[in-house]
């Protein structure tokens, strides 16, 4: 493309971006709403997404030996799970230890009666591996993996956690989709009328174009950069706004409701937007690009 060519491609799509200044505002003013709106529901899902992460990093598969079990076998094993890509993390527990901590939990404030079995160990059979997933869905899978195991005698899993909380995962998912769908389509409408008016209003000097000679491109070029920009402006402003208000209002909301930040581990600004950003300004323009040039290649015939 040559520069005059680009300089007045550019130059006509603020033109029009001007000349339809009504038009404009309500479609820069709707994309904002949209942009608005996907950048608070996803800091939210990211954040409720990390409370899944947290209770899911809390749920464990505990790994049990059988009899006589040496304890190179369960070195064996314990190879075998790290090698497993959906373990994010594991560790052993000794008889001796599943044994303090039983007496922690169930004897604490009576440990005359723990003392009761002296040097004897009732969970001298119970040595075994804790492990944490990346992913909860995958549980199943590593179970059923973990059971064919030589020397394995049971594996203990929460089946009915890890299959509520990737049912969660999937509604979350299913829900964001809608939502970002519903807002593109509302955002494309509003931005083919405007370009579409545009069209109207330029309807004789497009013609006189045509009959000179003037190619699609440069006919329809303006009106594309027309609903690119359009798109940009209406991301950068919500965009913006967002990442002002984000870190105030967590701040608030750990200040006001003290039980949340207990609760919840809020994700920083920084993570939050490092991915918000981007997606953001390229939601914006690809949606300003799209609504434009459906509606050129419907109403402009060079």
């Amino acid at each position: 493309m040559k520069i005059s060519t680009f300089g007045y491609t550019l130059k006509e799509g603020i033109k029009n971006v001007w000349t339809n200044k009504v038009f404009s505002i309500a479609s820069i003013a709707t994309m904002a709403a949209c942009i608005f709106l996907f950048g608070v529901f996803y800091a939210m899902i990211v954040n409720f997404q990390g409370v899944v992460k947290d209770v899911e990093s809390g749920v464990a598969i505990t790994v049990f030996f059988e009899d006589g079990t040496t304890q190179q076998r369960i070195d064996a094993i314990g190879k075998e799970i790290a090698a497993s890509e959906e373990v994010a993390s594991f560790n052993y527990v000794s008889a001796d230890e599943a044994w303090e901590e039983y007496k922690l939990e169930y004897f604490e404030g009576n440990e005359d009666a723990a003392a009761a079995f002296g040097t004897d160990n009732p969970l001298a059979n119970d040595s075994n591996y804790e492990i944490y997933m990346e992913d909860i869905a995958q549980q199943q899978g590593l179970v059923e993996h973990l059971e064919s195991l030589d020397g394995v005698s049971r594996v203990r899993q929460s089946e009915t956690v890890a299959n509520t909380l990737s049912d969660v995962n999937k509604l979350i998912g299913a829900i964001s989709i809608v939502i970002i769908v519903i807002l593109i389509c509302v955002a494309v409408f509003l931005i083919s009328n405007t370009v579409r008016t545009g069209i109207t209003v330029r309807k004789e000097e497009i013609g006189i174009m045509k009959m000179i000679g003037a190619t699609d491109y440069f006919v329809r070029a303006p009106f594309i950069v027309e609903g690119i920009l359009i798109g940009l402006v209406g991301a950068i402003i919500p965009l913006a706004i967002l990442y002002s208000m984000y870190g105030k209002v967590i701040t608030y909301v750990g200040e006001r409701f003290g039980f949340l930040s207990n609760m919840i581990n809020f994700i920083p600004e920084n993570t939050v937007f490092i991915i918000l950003l981007p997606v953001g300004l390229i939601l914006g323009v690809g949606i300003g690009y799209l609504g434009s040039r459906i509606t050129v290649h419907k109403h402009i015939n060079v």
